[in-house]
């Protein structure tokens, strides 16, 4: 049973986030913890998160739309929609690479 926690009368409950990983996050302003999904570098040693790129231009684009279906964490500049979107350099639906 690993990963896992039996609490009361067999209750499975997944086991919290680890320690060193929730050391990793961005701590926002209002106390919010943000992380930008995998963390550490790609495979071939870069960052995973390349700004400028079509992979860059596809993130933009699907979040977008992320801003049309949501205007309140578009609105709040600390929401993970719109701190994800600073780190790809997001302007529209296209990401820039400065």
């Amino acid at each position: 049973m690993t990963g896992q926690t039996v609490i009361g009368m067999g209750c499975l409950m997944a086991r919290a986030k680890p320690a060193k990983g929730k050391a990793k996050v961005k701590i926002t302003a209002t106390g919010k913890r943000v992380s930008y999904g995998q963390a550490g570098k790609a495979k071939g040693g870069g960052a995973r998160v390349r700004p400028g790129t079509s992979k860059g231009d596809s993130y933009c684009a699907r979040s977008a739309g992320q801003m049309k279906k949501n205007p309140k964490a578009a609105r709040n500049p600390n929401s993970p929609l719109r701190l994800s979107r600073a780190r790809w350099k997001c302007a529209g639906a296209k990401s820039r690479r400065s």
